[in-house]
Formats: structure tokens, sequence, C-alpha cells
């Protein structure tokens, strides 16, 4: 993340930065665990570098014909990850591009955003409920005249798996809610929060879906060659977590 953070300047391609930070994570991870008993661990993206800017709510990681510079005072939100032997750590940070001071809505979205995290840290304790969280990262977000975007949930984590089925949702809405559960020692939780200026409604982009994750409980009869190459290659490098088109040379 800090490698992203500097590479996020005025002017710089956002498909050459998520490809070098994506590489940058992978040659880390061979210098860890490479004894001859773990030196087959397996290890790699748990996400892949994604830089979101403005209104992009989130999984923007282009193809190189696909892609555009940064430019001064936009508002990138960052995430990347890496695993070790199937436990991801997932980690994301917003900056805006440039050295000028923030202020107006931009300084209310990113304050919004920040304290909204630590509130819901604070609400997850043993004993506490995911509807807690929800209630306060939402009263943060409303002091700032801001709200969390629909739609979004966070995921219990385990071994091969960032997205359990024991969520917590950002927005509950009459159309959007999740059942109620109780947080225990020893579980593991992805946050996502994500906070907009407007309502909080986000939209499908034009821009083509570039992440994707296998579903491993679908089995795929595949007669194009080129379409049993591709999935072959997305089954040894990523077969459980996300993956971007761009980790692919053809």
């Amino acid at each position: 993340m800090k490698k992203a953070i500097e590479l996020c300047v005025v002017d710089a391609d956002i498909y050459a930065v998520c490809q070098a930070v994506d590489a940058y994570i992978e040659s880390e991870l061979l210098k860890i665990y490479n004894a001859k008993k773990t030196k087959n661990l397996e290890r790699g993206i748990a996400f892949p570098t994604c830089i979101s800017v403005n209104h992009f709510v989130g999984h923007f990681s282009p193809l190189a014909d696909e892609s555009f510079k940064l430019k001064d005072g936009d508002v990138a939100k960052i995430i990347c990850g890496a695993q070790l032997d199937g436990y991801a750590a997932n980690t994301a940070y917003t900056v805006v591009v440039g050295s000028g001071k923030i202020e107006g809505r931009k300084a209310d979205v990113i304050l919004a955003a920040h304290n909204a995290l630590r509130a819901a840290e604070r609400a997850i304790m043993d004993g506490s409920k995911n509807a807690d969280v929800t209630e306060a990262m939402n009263k943060v977000t409303a002091e700032y005249d801001c709200n969390m975007v629909q739609g979004v949930l966070s995921h219990i984590q385990k071994k091969f798996v960032i997205d359990g089925n024991k969520v917590i949702i950002g927005k509950e809405t009459a159309e959007q809610s999740v059942e109620e559960w109780t947080f225990v020692p020893g579980e593991v939780i992805h946050i996502d929060v994500y906070v907009s200026t407007g309502e909080g409604k986000p939209k499908l982009a034009e821009n083509r879906t570039t992440v994707y994750k296998r579903e491993l409980q679908n089995n795929y009869n595949l007669k194009l060659q080129k379409s049993r190459q591709f999935f072959a290659e997305a089954n040894k490098r990523f077969p459980s977590l996300p993956f971007s088109l761009r980790a692919f040379e053809d």
C-alpha cells in the first residue's frame, strides 16, 4: 500500500500503477517462507490492485488500452491484497492526487469514511451484533452530510474465502437487509467502508468488468481451446481468490 500511495502522482497511468503494485506484492512474497519445507506454500495476490477515481466506487483495475492518467485533485481509492497459504489480508486507502490542500466536500467524504471505519472497529467486539456496526457507521457519515454506499457488504473471512456468508451491510434499506448475527472471538472480518457525497446509490459504469473470482461450486464445459487455456491458467494462479484480467498476457 505504501508503494501504491507513492506511485499515485499526477500523470501516473492507473494500469501501470496497478501492475507495478501487484508485481511488487508477488516478488516480496517470494522472499518469505522459502525454506525446503515451506517453499511450495501457496502465495500471491488476494485482491488485484484497484485504483478507483472520484465517482468510481470500486474495482477499477483497467487493461492498458482502457486506462487513463491521474490528475491533480483526483480522489483515488486504492485497494490491494496478499495471501499466504490461503489466508488473505486486504488493505484500502484513499489519497488525493497532488499536493494541494483538501477542503470542502472532498475533505468531508474522506473524514466521514475514515471515522466510519474507526467507529466500525470499536463496534466489533465479543457479543455485539453486525447491526450495531451498520448503525455506528451511518451515524458517523450523517454528521458529515454524507451517505454510506448501498449494496456494500463486509464479510467474514476464512482460509481461501474472503466473502464468507456472515456479513455486515454498509447501509440497510427496504430492498437490502441482512441476517443479524453476533460476533465471537477469533473471527476475521474484512471491513469495506464506502462513503459518498451523493445519495450513495451506485450505478453500473460503462467500463467493462476486469475483476473476477472463480465460483468454486460451478462446473464449466468449455468448447474453445482458448477458453480452456485461459481457464486452466486462472485455475492454477487464482483458484479461489479474485484476479484482474490484466494479470494475463493474452
